[in-house]
């Protein structure tokens, strides 16, 4: 395939609210903007690192520097044919998931868009369309989570994902349980904040019905996630501790979770993504599409890899006009239905860039050709 040139941009888009998680809380989405040009063409994609190496090792400006001193060069450097072939042009340099799944995916729109098909159908994926829920922040108060859980039940949002942390726990599933009833599908999400140590807290949400218990234990763990699913019914769902295939077969056979969280910037991009989905599937482990906080583009690239029919969990990838007053792409990323999002037939992701919204939150741009 065709490529000619490429262009990073690194935005700064405002969020209307302030998001907090267990590492920590956020009120601007930083990130970089992919657009690979070939053949009258243009495939986008979006990094999902943050600012800080609090979710992973990687940053905003280590993405940047990694796209610019090797994966750009590389590409350009070994000609391809298909967008699965970006994947092992990239395996000699080690981790940096992120920085490659940027690229890997504006590759995937490029190609799709040169032969005229969907992203969701060159990637195998069927469904017209998904299931979406919705991502709860750590608030100040449990009052306050509940009034937002409250609008979300309001918006027909299918999946309700709240995050906890040692001493935001317990009471806040509690009360959402005394409130809206057992028959809520309710998860939660610990990004890594709990121990072994804590294993009394973990019996305590046992007790809640929940979907599942995301990422309680060390973000590299497999081997206490183990320990702790042989001692409650709930499911855990692995995420930071999921950067491979590889990882994920281990994990399975291990007993470390019962479910798999796949973020397509965490694992490299949409090849390795697809390639975990098989994985699960065969072991009869279902899986779901996370959410980093991304613009149009990156819901774009989640959709049509949750169009994958191993993906039977709603995901995160709510509507963009619940994160921003002006998204990047039009039309917008909204719902068609309660809790229901359309996959695009159209060629690629199936959005287009709004330009002038891109120019609003641009910060610096650079571009590159062989």
């Amino acid at each position: 395939m065709k490529i000619e040139r490429v262009e990073l941009q690194h935005l700064q888009m405002p969020l209307r609210f302030r998001f907090e998680t267990s590492f920590g809380s956020t009120t601007m989405k930083d990130f970089i903007l992919v657009s690979v040009y070939g053949d009258g063409e243009v495939g986008y994609a979006e990094s999902v690192a943050m600012p800080d190496p609090f979710y992973s090792e990687e940053t905003t400006d280590t993405v940047w520097s990694i796209l610019e001193k090797f994966l750009i060069p590389r590409l350009f450097a070994h000609p391809i044919e298909s967008p699965e072939e970006v994947e092992r042009l990239f395996a000699p340099i080690r981790r940096n998931n992120m920085a490659k799944s940027a690229l890997e995916g504006a590759v995937w729109d490029l190609s799709c868009k040169q032969k005229g098909i969907s992203l969701a159908k060159a990637l195998g994926g069927d469904k017209k369309v998904i299931d979406v829920g919705v991502s709860i922040g750590i608030e100040p108060t449990v009052d306050e989570v509940l009034a937002k859980v409250e609008r979300s039940l309001g918006d027909g949002y299918k999946k309700i994902k709240v995050k906890i942390k040692p001493g935001f726990d317990v009471q806040v599933i509690r009360a959402i349980r005394e409130k809206f009833g057992d028959d809520v599908p309710l998860m939660a999400d610990a990004n890594s904040a709990y121990t072994l140590d804590h294993l009394h807290i973990m019996k305590e949400l046992d007790q809640y019905g929940l979907i599942m218990i995301e990422q309680p234990l060390a973000h590299d763990d497999i081997v206490d996630h183990a320990k702790l699913q042989a001692e409650i019914s709930t499911p855990i769902c692995l995420d930071e501790s999921i950067h491979t295939a590889e990882d994920a077969r281990k994990a399975i056979e291990l007993g470390s979770c019962r479910i798999i969280n796949i973020k397509i910037g965490r694992v490299g991009g949409l090849t390795e993504a697809r390639r975990i989905h098989d994985l699960c599937q065969a072991n009869h482990i279902p899986v779901w599409c996370g959410g980093m906080l991304e613009s149009g583009v990156g819901r774009a690239h989640n959709i049509a890899i949750t169009a994958l029919p191993n993906f039977t969990i709603p995901g995160d990838t709510s509507a963009g006009s619940r994160y921003w007053e002006e998204d990047i792409v039009e039309p917008g990323v909204e719902l068609i239905a309660p809790g229901e999002l359309a996959v695009p037939d159209g060629p690629g992701i199936g959005y287009a860039l709004n330009q002038k919204a891109v120019g609003k939150y641009v910060l610096r741009t650079a571009h590159f050709r062989p």
